[in-house]
């Protein structure tokens, strides 16, 4: 089995980041670093995104940082687009998600209220 840890790495695959700060991103999340992955926990995988969605934003939010992610032949508008998108579909994910603790959908609010 994987750690926490190590489902957020193969989240954000290809992005290096100090080891300090994932598991600081996860501490923010609810999540223990260490402790194992429960992959069939909805509430798990919610707080994986989220976790990942925390790194993505940041590099988001610094020009300077991504720079450092681009590869050689590929351009910095590139991989902000790229960037952005994966950031949507995080977002759109964690929206839809079922929680572990109720069976409502993920995607049910109310517009009103008394």
């Amino acid at each position: 089995m994987i750690t926490n840890l190590q489902r957020l790495e193969m989240e954000t695959k290809g992005i290096k980041i100090d080891q300090n700060e994932l598991i600081i991103h996860l501490l923010e999340n609810g999540m223990q670093p260490h402790d194992e992955y429960n992959a069939t926990s909805s509430t798990s995988k919610r707080n994986i995104y989220r976790s990942a969605l925390s790194i993505l934003e940041g590099i988001a939010n610094n020009p300077q940082t991504m720079k450092n992610y681009t590869i050689d032949d590929t351009s910095v508008s590139y991989f902000h687009n790229n960037l952005i998108t994966r950031i949507h579909d995080l977002e759109r994910k964690i929206r839809i998600m079922q929680d572990d603790d109720t069976k409502d959908s993920g995607n049910f609010f109310m517009l009103f209220s008394n």
